[in-house]
Protein backbone atom coordinates (compact mmCIF):
# COMPACT_ATOMS: atom_id res chain seq x y z
CA UNK A 1 0.00 0.00 0.00
CA UNK A 2 1.44 3.62 -0.78
CA UNK A 3 0.82 6.79 0.58
CA UNK A 4 1.33 10.26 -1.04
CA UNK A 5 2.22 13.12 1.64
CA UNK A 6 2.16 15.45 -0.84
CA UNK A 7 2.74 16.12 -4.73
CA UNK A 8 2.76 19.13 -7.07
CA UNK A 9 -0.17 20.27 -9.20
CA UNK A 10 -1.18 18.55 -12.43
CA UNK A 11 0.19 19.06 -15.26
CA UNK A 12 -1.25 22.46 -16.99
CA UNK A 13 0.11 22.91 -20.59
CA UNK A 14 1.28 26.38 -22.09
CA UNK A 15 -1.74 27.49 -24.54
CA UNK A 16 0.66 27.39 -27.39
CA UNK A 17 1.87 23.81 -26.89
CA UNK A 18 -1.51 22.37 -26.10
CA UNK A 19 -0.87 19.49 -29.06
CA UNK A 20 1.11 16.16 -28.75
CA UNK A 21 3.15 16.24 -31.24
CA UNK A 22 4.31 19.57 -30.77
CA UNK A 23 4.77 18.45 -26.87
CA UNK A 24 6.64 15.49 -28.54
CA UNK A 25 8.94 17.34 -31.24
CA UNK A 26 9.59 20.44 -29.62
CA UNK A 27 12.21 19.20 -26.70
CA UNK A 28 14.25 16.98 -29.51
CA UNK A 29 14.98 20.17 -31.56
CA UNK A 30 15.20 23.02 -28.57
CA UNK A 31 16.07 21.86 -25.51
CA UNK A 32 19.56 21.60 -24.42
CA UNK A 33 21.32 20.66 -21.51
CA UNK A 34 24.77 20.44 -21.12
CA UNK A 35 25.44 16.54 -19.95
CA UNK A 36 29.08 17.44 -18.55
CA UNK A 37 28.45 16.49 -15.17
CA UNK A 38 28.49 13.16 -15.88
CA UNK A 39 31.43 10.50 -15.16
CA UNK A 40 31.21 7.60 -17.70
CA UNK A 41 31.99 4.00 -16.64
CA UNK A 42 32.46 1.01 -18.88
CA UNK A 43 31.07 -2.21 -17.50
CA UNK A 44 31.41 -5.87 -18.65
CA UNK A 45 28.77 -7.89 -18.85
CA UNK A 46 27.76 -11.58 -17.96
CA UNK A 47 27.49 -12.39 -21.78
CA UNK A 48 30.95 -10.91 -22.70
CA UNK A 49 29.64 -7.56 -23.72
CA UNK A 50 29.70 -3.94 -21.88
CA UNK A 51 27.57 -1.16 -21.44
CA UNK A 52 28.26 2.43 -20.80
CA UNK A 53 26.89 3.96 -17.59
CA UNK A 54 26.77 7.75 -16.68
CA UNK A 55 26.77 8.67 -13.04
CA UNK A 56 25.54 11.78 -11.88
CA UNK A 57 26.77 11.59 -7.96
CA UNK A 58 25.00 13.97 -4.95
CA UNK A 59 26.80 12.41 -1.81
CA UNK A 60 23.30 10.37 -1.56
CA UNK A 61 22.54 6.95 0.25
CA UNK A 62 19.48 6.87 -2.30
CA UNK A 63 20.39 6.38 -6.06
CA UNK A 64 17.70 7.00 -9.28
CA UNK A 65 18.53 4.46 -12.58
CA UNK A 66 17.26 6.09 -15.39
CA UNK A 67 16.12 4.08 -18.45
CA UNK A 68 16.24 6.13 -21.80
CA UNK A 69 13.71 5.47 -24.99
CA UNK A 70 14.02 3.83 -28.39
CA UNK A 71 16.96 4.68 -29.84
CA UNK A 72 17.63 7.01 -26.73
CA UNK A 73 21.02 6.81 -24.57
CA UNK A 74 22.22 9.30 -21.57
CA UNK A 75 22.45 12.60 -22.74
CA UNK A 76 19.35 13.42 -24.36
CA UNK A 77 17.12 16.11 -22.72
CA UNK A 78 14.57 14.56 -21.24
CA UNK A 79 17.51 12.29 -19.41
CA UNK A 80 20.28 14.82 -18.31
CA UNK A 81 17.06 17.03 -17.16
CA UNK A 82 15.78 14.34 -15.05
CA UNK A 83 19.38 13.86 -13.72
CA UNK A 84 20.11 17.16 -12.91
CA UNK A 85 16.60 17.57 -11.04
CA UNK A 86 16.81 14.26 -8.81
CA UNK A 87 20.48 15.59 -8.12
CA UNK A 88 18.82 18.81 -6.83
CA UNK A 89 16.50 16.09 -5.08
CA UNK A 90 18.85 14.70 -3.07
CA UNK A 91 19.30 11.84 -5.28
CA UNK A 92 22.40 10.08 -6.85
CA UNK A 93 21.60 9.20 -10.57
CA UNK A 94 22.90 6.18 -13.06
CA UNK A 95 21.76 6.81 -16.25
CA UNK A 96 22.47 4.01 -18.24
CA UNK A 97 22.94 3.38 -22.33
CA UNK A 98 21.37 0.44 -23.88
CA UNK A 99 23.82 -2.19 -25.56
CA UNK A 100 24.63 0.37 -29.19
CA UNK A 101 23.36 3.23 -27.66
CA UNK A 102 26.34 4.78 -25.78
CA UNK A 103 27.60 5.85 -29.33
CA UNK A 104 30.06 2.51 -29.93
CA UNK A 105 28.28 -0.60 -31.39
CA UNK A 106 27.86 -3.45 -28.53
CA UNK A 107 30.41 -6.92 -29.45
CA UNK A 108 27.45 -9.32 -29.88
CA UNK A 109 24.79 -9.89 -32.61
CA UNK A 110 21.85 -9.29 -29.46
CA UNK A 111 21.04 -5.27 -28.68
CA UNK A 112 18.53 -4.30 -26.25
CA UNK A 113 14.50 -4.57 -26.36
CA UNK A 114 11.08 -3.81 -24.68
CA UNK A 115 12.17 -7.01 -22.49
CA UNK A 116 15.44 -7.36 -22.14
CA UNK A 117 15.50 -6.85 -18.08
CA UNK A 118 18.71 -8.30 -17.77
CA UNK A 119 20.92 -5.94 -17.87
CA UNK A 120 18.88 -3.84 -16.19
CA UNK A 121 19.35 -6.28 -13.31
CA UNK A 122 23.32 -5.94 -13.71
CA UNK A 123 23.06 -2.33 -13.59
CA UNK A 124 21.35 -2.33 -10.49
CA UNK A 125 23.26 -5.06 -8.97
CA UNK A 126 26.91 -2.67 -10.32
CA UNK A 127 25.21 0.05 -8.68
CA UNK A 128 24.92 -1.69 -4.74
CA UNK A 129 28.87 -2.80 -5.80
CA UNK A 130 29.72 0.59 -5.81
CA UNK A 131 28.19 1.97 -2.81
CA UNK A 132 25.50 0.46 0.14
CA UNK A 133 22.71 2.54 -1.37
CA UNK A 134 19.51 2.87 1.39
CA UNK A 135 17.48 2.10 -1.61
CA UNK A 136 17.28 2.17 -5.73
CA UNK A 137 14.52 4.08 -7.73
CA UNK A 138 13.58 3.51 -11.49
CA UNK A 139 12.80 5.99 -13.83
CA UNK A 140 11.55 4.96 -17.13
CA UNK A 141 10.69 7.12 -20.22
CA UNK A 142 9.20 5.24 -23.19
CA UNK A 143 10.57 1.68 -23.96
CA UNK A 144 12.52 2.40 -20.67
CA UNK A 145 9.26 2.79 -18.93
CA UNK A 146 8.40 -0.15 -20.22
CA UNK A 147 11.54 -2.30 -19.43
CA UNK A 148 11.07 -1.13 -15.86
CA UNK A 149 7.35 -2.01 -15.46
CA UNK A 150 8.06 -5.30 -16.73
CA UNK A 151 11.12 -5.83 -14.54
CA UNK A 152 9.34 -5.10 -11.53
CA UNK A 153 6.46 -7.49 -12.39
CA UNK A 154 8.19 -10.37 -13.61
CA UNK A 155 11.33 -11.03 -12.47
CA UNK A 156 13.32 -11.43 -9.00
CA UNK A 157 13.72 -7.69 -8.07
CA UNK A 158 16.18 -6.74 -5.32
CA UNK A 159 14.85 -5.84 -2.14
CA UNK A 160 17.02 -2.30 -2.65
CA UNK A 161 14.44 -0.92 -5.41
CA UNK A 162 12.07 0.60 -3.49
CA UNK A 163 9.78 2.62 -5.55
CA UNK A 164 9.50 3.95 -9.42
CA UNK A 165 8.49 6.56 -12.05
CA UNK A 166 7.98 6.06 -15.45
CA UNK A 167 6.62 8.05 -18.38
CA UNK A 168 4.61 7.69 -22.11
CA UNK A 169 4.89 3.83 -21.39
CA UNK A 170 3.53 1.87 -24.80
CA UNK A 171 3.10 -0.73 -22.25
CA UNK A 172 0.81 -2.60 -25.21
CA UNK A 173 3.13 -2.96 -27.50
CA UNK A 174 1.48 -4.47 -30.42
CA UNK A 175 -1.41 -2.07 -30.10
CA UNK A 176 1.86 1.09 -29.80
CA UNK A 177 3.37 -0.29 -32.93
CA UNK A 178 0.57 -0.17 -35.26
CA UNK A 179 -0.43 3.57 -33.94
CA UNK A 180 2.84 4.78 -34.90
CA UNK A 181 3.54 2.87 -37.98
CA UNK A 182 0.03 5.10 -38.91
CA UNK A 183 0.49 7.69 -41.62
CA UNK A 184 0.11 10.49 -39.00
CA UNK A 185 3.22 9.24 -37.68
CA UNK A 186 5.13 8.63 -40.55
CA UNK A 187 7.82 11.40 -39.66
CA UNK A 188 8.76 9.77 -36.14
CA UNK A 189 8.58 6.17 -37.81
CA UNK A 190 10.60 7.32 -40.90
CA UNK A 191 13.50 9.06 -38.38
CA UNK A 192 13.28 5.61 -36.07
CA UNK A 193 13.92 3.66 -38.82
CA UNK A 194 16.65 5.93 -39.99
CA UNK A 195 18.41 5.06 -36.74
CA UNK A 196 17.93 1.65 -36.63
CA UNK A 197 19.28 1.39 -39.98
CA UNK A 198 22.56 2.94 -38.94
CA UNK A 199 22.65 0.09 -36.23
CA UNK A 200 22.46 -2.68 -38.37
CA UNK A 201 24.76 -1.34 -40.80
CA UNK A 202 27.20 -0.45 -38.28
CA UNK A 203 26.79 -4.71 -37.15
CA UNK A 204 27.32 -5.79 -40.78
CA UNK A 205 30.97 -4.00 -40.34
CA UNK A 206 31.60 -5.78 -37.14
CA UNK A 207 29.71 -9.51 -38.50
CA UNK A 208 30.33 -9.64 -41.97
CA UNK A 209 27.93 -12.30 -43.26
CA UNK A 210 25.70 -12.31 -39.73
CA UNK A 211 23.06 -9.91 -40.71
CA UNK A 212 22.78 -7.45 -43.44
CA UNK A 213 20.29 -4.96 -44.95
CA UNK A 214 19.67 -6.13 -48.07
CA UNK A 215 16.21 -4.53 -49.11
CA UNK A 216 15.81 -1.80 -45.55
CA UNK A 217 14.32 0.54 -47.56
CA UNK A 218 10.80 -1.79 -47.76
CA UNK A 219 10.94 -1.79 -44.25
CA UNK A 220 8.49 0.68 -43.17
CA UNK A 221 7.12 -0.30 -40.07
CA UNK A 222 7.78 -1.79 -36.71
CA UNK A 223 6.46 -4.64 -37.63
CA UNK A 224 8.26 -5.55 -40.35
CA UNK A 225 11.22 -4.84 -38.71
CA UNK A 226 10.42 -7.09 -35.45
CA UNK A 227 9.90 -9.72 -37.91
CA UNK A 228 13.38 -9.25 -39.67
CA UNK A 229 15.62 -8.49 -37.06
CA UNK A 230 14.47 -7.81 -33.36
CA UNK A 231 12.34 -11.35 -32.83
CA UNK A 232 14.96 -13.58 -34.40
CA UNK A 233 17.78 -12.26 -33.05
CA UNK A 234 16.83 -12.37 -29.51
CA UNK A 235 14.71 -15.61 -29.33
CA UNK A 236 11.16 -14.76 -30.46
CA UNK A 237 9.07 -17.13 -33.11
CA UNK A 238 8.26 -13.35 -35.06
CA UNK A 239 7.10 -9.49 -33.75
CA UNK A 240 3.85 -10.43 -32.31
CA UNK A 241 5.24 -12.97 -30.68
CA UNK A 242 7.79 -10.50 -29.01
CA UNK A 243 5.33 -7.77 -28.38
CA UNK A 244 2.99 -10.02 -26.50
CA UNK A 245 5.81 -11.40 -24.59
CA UNK A 246 7.36 -8.01 -23.77
CA UNK A 247 4.92 -5.76 -23.28
CA UNK A 248 4.44 -4.29 -19.41
CA UNK A 249 0.40 -4.08 -18.94
CA UNK A 250 0.11 -7.79 -18.50
CA UNK A 251 2.79 -8.08 -15.38
CA UNK A 252 1.17 -4.35 -13.81
CA UNK A 253 -0.56 -6.61 -11.32
CA UNK A 254 2.61 -7.89 -9.64
CA UNK A 255 3.59 -5.46 -8.87
CA UNK A 256 5.03 -4.70 -5.31
CA UNK A 257 6.75 -1.57 -4.78
CA UNK A 258 4.61 2.09 -5.26
CA UNK A 259 5.08 2.85 -9.19
CA UNK A 260 3.73 6.25 -10.95
CA UNK A 261 2.69 5.87 -14.51
CA UNK A 262 2.32 9.23 -16.26
CA UNK A 263 0.88 8.78 -19.71
CA UNK A 264 -0.26 11.79 -21.46
CA UNK A 265 -3.66 11.62 -23.13
CA UNK A 266 -2.78 13.50 -26.45
CA UNK A 267 0.18 11.39 -26.40
CA UNK A 268 0.75 10.38 -30.60
CA UNK A 269 2.29 7.20 -30.21
CA UNK A 270 -0.12 5.61 -27.55
CA UNK A 271 -3.80 4.01 -28.32
CA UNK A 272 -5.85 3.70 -25.85
CA UNK A 273 -4.94 0.06 -25.14
CA UNK A 274 -1.76 1.99 -23.38
CA UNK A 275 -3.19 3.68 -20.62
CA UNK A 276 -3.96 0.56 -18.19
CA UNK A 277 -6.86 2.34 -15.80
CA UNK A 278 -7.96 -1.27 -14.97
CA UNK A 279 -5.30 -2.51 -13.72
CA UNK A 280 -3.65 0.49 -11.93
CA UNK A 281 -7.55 0.47 -9.89
CA UNK A 282 -6.54 -3.35 -8.92
CA UNK A 283 -3.21 -2.54 -7.94
CA UNK A 284 -2.63 -0.66 -4.94
CA UNK A 285 0.49 -0.17 -5.43
CA UNK A 286 0.03 1.79 -8.69
CA UNK A 287 -0.81 5.46 -9.32
CA UNK A 288 -1.55 6.18 -12.87
CA UNK A 289 -1.61 9.89 -14.03
CA UNK A 290 -3.38 10.86 -17.42
CA UNK A 291 -2.56 14.94 -18.34
CA UNK A 292 -4.77 16.23 -21.10
CA UNK A 293 -1.40 17.23 -22.67
CA UNK A 294 1.74 16.29 -22.98
CA UNK A 295 2.82 14.56 -26.10
CA UNK A 296 5.10 11.65 -26.01
CA UNK A 297 8.43 12.46 -23.22
CA UNK A 298 6.91 16.28 -23.62
CA UNK A 299 5.73 17.79 -20.56
CA UNK A 300 7.07 21.14 -21.18
CA UNK A 301 7.24 24.16 -18.88
CA UNK A 302 9.00 27.30 -18.72
CA UNK A 303 10.64 28.31 -15.72
CA UNK A 304 14.13 29.61 -14.50
CA UNK A 305 15.20 26.67 -13.38
CA UNK A 306 14.47 24.69 -16.86
CA UNK A 307 12.96 21.96 -15.02
CA UNK A 308 10.16 20.55 -17.44
CA UNK A 309 6.66 19.26 -14.62
CA UNK A 310 7.95 15.72 -15.83
CA UNK A 311 11.23 16.61 -13.61
CA UNK A 312 9.51 17.90 -11.23
CA UNK A 313 6.81 15.36 -10.58
CA UNK A 314 9.57 12.38 -10.54
CA UNK A 315 11.22 14.32 -7.64
CA UNK A 316 8.06 15.21 -5.67
CA UNK A 317 7.08 11.04 -5.94
CA UNK A 318 9.90 9.81 -5.30
CA UNK A 319 10.01 11.77 -2.05
CA UNK A 320 7.05 11.50 -0.33
CA UNK A 321 5.45 8.16 -1.63
CA UNK A 322 6.04 5.67 1.07
CA UNK A 323 5.10 1.83 1.69
CA UNK A 324 3.23 1.71 4.26
CA UNK A 325 3.45 -2.52 4.07
CA UNK A 326 5.78 -5.24 4.15
CA UNK A 327 6.08 -6.95 0.27
CA UNK A 328 8.37 -9.93 -0.46
CA UNK A 329 9.82 -9.76 -3.70
CA UNK A 330 9.59 -13.15 -5.15
CA UNK A 331 9.59 -14.18 -8.80
CA UNK A 332 5.97 -13.93 -10.12
CA UNK A 333 3.93 -15.07 -13.59
CA UNK A 334 1.80 -13.44 -15.45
Amino acid sequence: MTEHTESIDGYKAPPFLRNGHIQSIYPVLFRKIDSSFYERERIDTPDGDFLDLDWARADSDTLAVISHGLEGNSRRAYVTGMAKALNEGGWDVLAWNYRSCSGESNRRLQSYHNGATADLSWVIRHAKKQKPYREVALVGFSLGGNLSLVHLGRDQVDPVVTKAVVFSVPCDLKSSAETISKPANAVYMKRFLKMLHEKIRDKMELMPGRIDDHGFEKIKTFRQFDDRYTAPIHGFKDALDYWEKCGSKQFLHAIQVPVLIVNAADDPFLPQECYPEREAASNRNITLEIPESGGHVGFIEFNRQNRYWSEKRAVSFLNNVHVLTDTTNDKRSP
